[in-house]
């Protein structure tokens, strides 16, 4: 898992996310968020890399 920035406009990014999200719901915006999620995690298409990932967000929440 590469946990080192790659993003060109990682600002730019953000906010087209936010912008993505104005005026849903919460639970439009939970779906949202995991509709990307599932996109974003076909695209990198390894489920080791994947569950690295879901770890390291999880670390440090409870």
């Amino acid at each position: 898992m590469n946990t080192e920035p790659t993003l060109a406009d990682a600002d730019g990014l953000y906010e087209k996310l936010l912008d993505a999200q104005r005026g849903l719901g919460d639970e439009q915006t939970r779906l949202f968020t995991a509709r990307l999620v599932l996109l974003l995690a076909n695209q990198v298409g390894d489920d080791r890399v994947i569950e690295d990932c879901i770890d390291a967000a999880r670390r440090g929440l409870d």
